[in-house]
């Protein structure tokens, strides 16, 4: 087998592993690095290799996500008019909220300030950037920001795992009827 080979592998093990996390984190109690490799189709040592503790991984499953929502909004802007592509993108808000729960639960707090620090400000320009888009063509209100959403978006952690299904999207929903512009 050649070096790229091997390389391109890799790199296919580490992504299958960081999407088995994101399941098991989004849909258990608790989370399991067996359950995970189990999930990914892959070893134990494989698993240790790319993530040498359960924290490496949980944050490489929370800045994907931190990462995917951010560079979703420009693209979202790019093929819908500012409220669809507000809409959506917060219909993505909800997935990124139940993994976000789940990682924060199963980290210990020093990395959970570390992630919560890494999120805050590009997912805050990301829905800024949403805003100010229905600001400019008038489906947003004008005294909006996104400090004012992101408060009401931390409710969606407060919510019990056997609500979530009901209640996330329809709070979602709320929030973006409360942006959405009368006039």
């Amino acid at each position: 087998m050649t070096a790229p080979r091997r390389r391109a592998d890799a790199a296919e093990n580490r992504e299958r592993i960081i999407e088995a996390a994101r399941a098991v984190v989004a849909g258990a109690d608790e989370v399991r690095l067996n359950e995970i490799a189990k999930r990914a189709g892959v070893g134990q040592g494989t698993l240790y290799r790319h993530f040498p503790t359960r924290e490496h991984l949980l944050a490489e499953v929370y800045r994907q996500d931190v990462d995917e929502l951010v560079t979703a909004a420009p693209k979202l802007l790019a093929e819908h008019d500012p409220l669809t592509a507000l809409t959506r993108w917060l219909a993505r808000v909800a997935d990124y909220a139940q993994v976000k729960r789940g990682v924060l639960a199963a980290v210990e707090a020093g990395v959970r300030r570390d992630l919560s620090a890494h999120s805050q400000g590009p997912i805050g320009d990301a829905l800024a950037t949403l805003l100010d888009a229905g600001k400019a063509d008038g489906t947003v209100r004008q005294d909006v920001d996104a400090r004012d959403v992101i408060l009401l978006l931390g409710y969606l952690t407060r919510l019990e795992d056997g609500e979530w299904d009901g209640r996330a999207r329809h709070l979602l929903t709320v929030i973006l009827e409360g942006v959405r512009s009368r006039g």
